[in-house]
């Protein structure tokens, strides 16, 4: 069995699933997600997981994997990840189906394609003692130093900045483990919208998160005993929806905040993509526009 995927990626509010969709109904293909936040189940507002965008106007379900896989609180990790996608890659193509690798999430897609070698990271509890007290920047400014798996894409929150580090350290101290991982050759696709397109549209999907229940969303993962600090931990609506249902944060406050955060996370996204590029994952982009909407399809195809 080659070692052959198809995969689509690029920043939030961009239209990959709905690109991944189309383009897997075209080709009989499944889709394997990768996104850090979608793994969770009950955590669907807020991490924009519609599973009805699987759905095809004629009823057929497009098959997606690694979503909805764990339980709000847990720290799923990069090492499960790519344990979890070799399960999902093999079941798929003994099925001879054709896979589709979609998501934003930089370091799950770069792990895979660059074929990390990893070991599951056990906590420092002295480490992070020493970083408690650090800020948010310091700790990025600190992850920039990393040569390894440095990503400051996901890590708007300081708990995971000090986790990053945490599994910084350790292969930095660590050596690489005996764990093989397979090498895949990726037709990579990049989606990308123009800049005042892209921030007009996450700006209208905050509201309409908002406006969709996502406070009463959160409201139910606190009510299941949930610590506020975990959900704090997921970042952006995660982040600021907690703060504001704790007292942190007015609501206008939130939303403002929140805003800002996610249009930051895009950029760091796009900058994490083209990093990708330098450091050896060919990219075939794609501008995604209201004046090629009706050959969308094509264009996707074409860059297969």
């Amino acid at each position: 069995m080659d070692n052959t995927l198809i995969t689509i990626l690029g920043p939030t509010a961009c239209g990959k699933t709905a690109a991944a969709v189309a383009l897997a109904a075209e080709i009989d293909a499944e889709i394997i997600s990768a996104d850090s936040r979608q793994v969770y189940r009950r955590m669907d507002i807020g991490t924009g997981k519609d599973l009805d965008e699987y759905r095809l106007p004629d009823g057929r379900q497009i098959p997606v994997h690694l979503v909805d896989i764990c339980e709000p609180g847990y720290k799923y990790n990069i090492y499960e990840y790519q344990r979890d996608f070799l399960r999902a890659y093999g079941d798929i193509r003994s099925r001879g189906n054709k896979v589709i690798l979609c998501g934003g999430s930089g370091l799950y897609l770069e792990s895979v394609l660059r074929g990390y070698r990893l070991s599951e990271v056990p906590q420092n509890p002295e480490l992070r003692k020493s970083l408690e007290d650090k800020s948010l920047e310091e700790l990025t400014e600190m992850l920039r130093t990393y040569k390894r798996l440095h990503n400051t894409t996901d890590v708007d929150t300081a708990q995971r900045a000090i986790r990053a580090i945490e599994i910084e350290e350790y292969y930095r101290r660590t050596p690489l483990p005996d764990r093989p991982f397979p090498e895949f050759t990726s037709h990579t696709i990049g989606l990308k919208v123009d800049r005042d397109v892209r921030r007009a549209r996450i700006t209208r999907r905050l509201r309409n998160r908002l406006d969709g229940g996502m406070l009463d969303e959160v409201r139910a993962l606190l009510a299941e005993g949930i610590p506020p600090q975990d959900l704090i931990y997921y970042g952006l609506e995660y982040k600021y929806v907690t703060l504001h249902l704790t007292g942190k944060l007015t609501y206008d406050e939130m939303f403002r905040q929140l805003e800002i955060a996610i249009h930051q996370f895009a950029k760091r996204q796009m900058t994490y993509f083209r990093g990708m590029e330098r450091r050896g994952v060919p990219i075939r982009w794609v501008e995604l526009s209201e004046k090629n909407a009706g050959t969308q399809l094509k264009l996707l195809l074409e860059a297969w």
